[in-house]
């Protein structure tokens, strides 16, 4: 039998399902998506039973489309999006229809109750959780047990979004360390639940499930679940983790120092280490690494790609139109007109704040700006300045990293943004660092999902496997007179950002 692993890459999006061989190759992927709901300012939903059906459909599309014997299928492992807060009953039954996904604000509150009793800046130390604090699990479920008491009364669980759908699969309330490192009650260096945290949220012990290793295997899928997914019923379910440890493993994060960043329509950068990165200041977030004893510790940006497509939408609706009527690509036309303006595009900043800021910030309140516009600037400039602007916020958090980890000389880029080589050039010259895109780019988490059940149920000896599946595509070397350049500018950005977030601060004020 020609061994095969399937992996669910549980995103905000929608579930992503591969098929992989034995070696670690992806034979084909099926996605389908589902919807974020949004009743209140701040609350962000969505329906697990969404997730399970986008996982059923998903798998029995994949398998159908793909012509493979379900009988090759050993294996099963997943990756799913983080700070979830899955209220179930004994016998496993949804108590909310709906639930907050991670980016729910609504538990402002509770954290304000929390931190009378726990100093925010040891949750900090010991969490690692950079996030606005109302994101994370716990403060969710305290909004629970003060504004459902009825609903509450009935938790025997609380489960992440994987962990549900492992559930679903197996009939087993468990999660790992990885996703544990998100409810806000776990304690990074001791591995486990953090005692006066659980007792400081009033919230009981007994509803976080056990913790266990992400490769642990569950059990195999429920007979009637497999008739259902067309899956055989021997199939092995491993634990899985978050989404941000599976992609940092996918992403070659596998050794101390490993560093890649992910460049969608938010971006992070995201360093794995035997010790995780904690600064009070910068606040990075950190997450247990699916790999045993070790941490991914992450910085990031909300508005990467999101910023580039305002400027598409806004300034650019003539290459719009372009692209439409040559049927090309309205992004590729963009990067051709940045080319064409200096490094540095003419002294013209932009900081790409269009979503508020992160803990990396001054304030969260703080918005984008191009600062330095002049008469003699056109629109080469304004595009190639939101590039080098996203380039140049990533790289001063990038040093954050630098100050706690030695990292390798070279930088693996994931993500749609990626593709441009002159976006990979720029980031090259202002992170003065190597860049290397492979074959595996938007694959990462599905990949490390695989790679975990891969390992847990004895088809791999451990993850080294990782470094044979990438393949290099291309690799770009910083330019050093170009480098020179943006090092003079970072500090005026640097400066301008700090600025900028006054004025956002002092602009939120004012009633009009």
């Amino acid at each position: 039998m020609d061994k095969k692993i399937i992996s669910f890459d549980l995103g905000t999006g929608g579930n992503k399902a591969s098929l992989y061989d034995a070696d670690g190759g992806c034979l084909a992927s099926v996605f389908v998506p589902y919807t974020t709901q949004y009743p209140q300012v701040g609350w962000h939903e969505q329906r697990p039973m969404d997730w399970w059906n986008a996982v059923v459909e998903s798998t029995r599309t994949l398998l159908n489309s793909s012509g493979m014997n379900k009988n090759d299928i050993v294996c099963l492992g997943i990756s799913g999006h983080s700070l979830g807060a899955v209220p179930v009953g004994k016998d496993g039954n949804l108590l909310r229809d709906e639930t907050p996904i991670w980016s729910d604000i609504r538990a402002q509150k509770e954290v304000e109750d929390f931190f009378k009793k726990i100093d925010p800046n040891e949750w900090y130390l010991t969490t690692g959780n950079g996030f606005p604090a109302a994101c994370y699990t716990i403060f969710k479920v305290m909004w629970y047990r003060n504004h459902e008491p009825e609903m509450f009364s009935k938790v025997y669980k609380i489960l992440g979004t994987k962990d549900y759908i492992n559930y679903k699969l197996t009939g087993v309330f468990k999660t790992d360390y990885s996703y544990a490192s998100g409810t806000g009650i776990y304690d990074l260096k001791s591995w486990k639940y953090a005692p006066e945290f659980i007792e400081a949220s009033g919230i009981p012990e007994h509803v976080w499930p056990e913790i266990v290793p992400s490769t642990h295997v569950l059990g195999e899928i429920d007979p009637k679940v497999a008739e259902l997914l067309e899956l055989n019923e021997n199939v092995k379910v491993v634990c899985g983790g978050v989404d941000n440890s599976c992609m940092a493993l996918g992403a070659k994060n596998i050794k101390d120092g490993r560093v890649y960043t992910s460049l969608g329509s938010s971006a992070w950068i995201a360093v794995s280490s035997e010790q995780p990165v904690i600064d009070p200041k910068a606040k990075p977030f950190v997450f247990a690494h699916v790999m045993p004893n070790m941490f991914t510790s992450a910085v990031s940006i909300f508005s990467a790609g999101t910023s580039f497509a305002w400027v598409k939408e806004n300034i650019c609706s003539e290459l719009k139109e372009k692209a439409q009527a040559e049927n090309k690509n309205v992004y590729d036309l963009m990067t051709a007109l940045a080319a064409q303006a200096p490094v540095g595009s003419n002294n013209l900043l932009f900081n790409p704040s269009l979503a508020g800021g992160t803990s990396q910030d001054r304030s969260v309140h703080i918005r984008g700006a191009y600062i330095g516009l002049d008469l003699k600037h056109g629109k080469a400039d304004l595009v190639r300045a939101v590039m080098e602007g996203i380039a140049m916020n990533l790289r001063l958090r990038l040093d954050v990293l630098r100050k706690y980890c030695q990292i390798e000389d070279e930088i693996l880029f994931v993500g749609g943004g990626s593709k441009s080589k002159l976006y990979l050039q720029i980031f090259a010259d202002v992170y003065n660092t190597k860049i290397l895109k492979t074959n595996i780019d938007q694959d990462a988490g599905a990949l490390g999902a695989a790679a975990i059940a891969a390992v847990g149920c004895g088809l791999w000896k451990d993850f080294n496997k990782i470094d044979e599946i990438h393949k290099a595509v291309q690799i770009v070397e910083p330019n050093l007179e170009n480098n020179q350049k943006y090092e003079k500018l970072l500090p005026v950005f640097e400066y301008a950002s700090n600025c900028q977030a006054d004025i956002s601060d002092a602009l939120r004020k004012v009633e009009l």
